[in-house]
């Protein structure tokens, strides 16, 4: 009788472990994913602003070159 509750305390135990850790992975996971996701958006915009300045920002050098020509 002592074998079999320690046995089914045992099952019981490793279960409930089991099934905690899983959350956990799972939550972490999740969360890795999320973090991953959010980065690449970020720097997607990054990427796109910086795209769009470049033209600017050569166009502003063109300008001040042909002024400096100017004086």
């Amino acid at each position: 009788m002592i074998r079999t509750r320690l046995a089914w305390f045992t099952l019981g135990f490793a279960t409930a472990g089991a099934t905690i850790t899983h959350l956990v992975l799972k939550d972490l996971w999740v969360h890795r994913n999320s973090l991953s996701s959010d980065l690449k958006l970020k720097f997607d915009a990054l990427d796109t602003r910086i795209t769009n300045l470049e033209p600017v920002l050569s166009n502003n050098s063109i300008i001040q070159q042909e002024e400096g020509n100017l004086k």
